[in-house]
């Protein structure tokens, strides 16, 4: 008893991707889309990943295997957008017809209509329209909206952190991925520890690149506990990992990380120019191993040792790790084991005793000393226990965070909560530290 409305959602970027990669594979294939027979469809979907990154934040570099993509449950075990095409009925000349986004607006609702009659909805398909631009009365009406709004004061233009596709040039939202769902932006603070005095490798390595010479050069660690860094005793890298150095946006100043954090921080405005790296060279967490770093707040103020760790743990953040084993049951496993055996990790016995752990966070449960309670009742023997360090570091982050005061510095006695954001300010602010994000998981 009633004719609905109709409207056909021009979802914008999955349509202009999914044109984008038929235009790829068109110069990858030709235009009989012929496949190389060595080519599988687990292989395409990784590199497809890897592909979408995130402008304000790319990926933890994991290979990706999915169990079941958004293409593969719609349309089966299929590698490329082409392969899709041609499952609804369309020949190879009317594929390439689809590299114009317009062209899927043409093509896709007309299906559309017949479907929904034979459903037999009743539709007033005179009022049927497109959304965006490519409909200017109904684009001139979300701009009205919008114009309206931003008059009233109830809009205003800025920048936040996003998953971002360095590939489009855009934000890259849920319904944008092909997975990654619900995963957001994960903000850190990022520590400038700034060498004091390079190890034997790595003077050779800096004295080999010229661009170096005169520069700043620092260690980024990127910490989700700014709170913490009083009590830091050493720094980790991992010994087989590739650190690059990076300029930084001001060019005196050069980073020392991971080229997935680099990459993540030129869409930050941490590099010189908007979304370009720019690489002066290359050096192994083993040549950094043995360099003393000045650690921002840690009462150590002679500076502290970087120590070898485990290559698993640099997966994410910026490969860099800032060590405070008083509260992290990571640090203090792998400081422990390091004390331990010297020589098994190939390291100087100074570079560890003398560093004793520093009271920062005082709790009502653990007390002063919250990761070694913790790695001692849950009989955490090394740090290759890793199911029992990863419960350790959830109950010790939650503990100190919301029931923890501060026991040392300018905040002692202050909740955690409320020092948190307050040691983090006083730290971005003398220019010790910066604002840096990525995302939650591999998107």
């Amino acid at each position: 008893r009633a004719l609905f409305p109709f409207g056909f959602h021009v979802t914008g970027m999955p349509i202009k991707a999914a044109a984008d990669k038929i235009t790829r594979e068109l110069e990858m294939f030709g235009p009989n889309f012929e496949l190389p027979e060595e080519q599988t469809t687990e292989d395409n979907l990784s590199e497809e990943v890897s592909e979408l990154s995130v402008g304000d934040a790319p990926s933890s570099g994991q290979n990706f295997r999915a169990k079941k993509t958004k293409v593969a449950a719609k349309f089966g075990n299929v590698q490329y957008q082409f392969q899709i095409m041609r499952s609804q009925g369309l020949s190879n000349e009317e594929i390439a017809k689809f590299v114009d986004a317009e062209h899927w607006l043409e093509h896709y609702p007309p299906i559309a209509i017949n479907d929904l009659n034979s459903l037999g909805c009743k539709i007033d398909w005179r009022r049927a329209f497109l959304t965006t631009d490519y409909n200017p009365y109904y684009d001139s009406f979300a701009k009205w909206q919008f114009e309206r709004l931003y008059e009233m004061g109830k809009i205003k233009f800025g920048k936040r952190y996003t998953i971002w596709s360095a590939k489009d040039g855009q934000p890259c939202m849920d319904h944008d991925r092909q997975s990654g769902e619900g995963v957001g932006p994960q903000e850190y603070t990022g520590i400038k520890l700034s060498i004091l005095e390079w190890s034997e490798e790595g003077s050779q390595v800096v004295a080999a690149i010229p661009a170096l010479a005169g520069k700043k050069i620092s260690l980024v660690a990127a910490t989700l506990r700014p709170e913490t860094m009083y009590g830091q005793t050493n720094c980790f890298v991992g010994v087989n990992l590739e650190y690059g150095f990076f300029e930084s946006a001001d060019a005196s100043e050069v980073y020392v990380i991971t080229e997935r954090a680099a990459r993540n921080m030129a869409f930050q405005g941490l590099s010189p120019s908007n979304g370009q790296v720019v690489k002066l060279g290359t050096i192994t967490g083993k040549q950094i191993i043995g360099s003393k770093l000045n650690a921002p707040l840690s009462c150590y103020t002679n500076g502290v040792y970087v120590l070898p760790m485990d290559n698993v743990l640099a997966t994410k953040g910026t490969g860099v790790v800032t060590s405070v084993p008083s509260d992290s049951p990571d640090d203090f496993a792998a400081l422990r084991d390091l004390k331990k055996k010297v020589d098994y990790y190939g390291i100087k016995p100074e570079w560890v005793s003398g560093f004793e752990l520093i009271p920062v966070i005082t709790t009502p449960t653990y007390g002063e000393m919250l990761a070694p309670a913790l790695c001692e009742q849950m009989k955490i023997n090394s740090q290759k226990d890793r199911k029992q360090l990863e419960d350790a570091k959830e109950v010790a982050y939650k503990e100190g965070f919301y029931n923890g005061i501060m026991s040392v510095g300018e905040f002692k006695g202050m909740s955690v909560i409320d020092a948190k954001p307050k040691v983090r300010e006083q730290l971005i602010a003398s220019g010790d530290a910066f604002a840096y994000a990525e995302p939650e998981k591999l998107v």
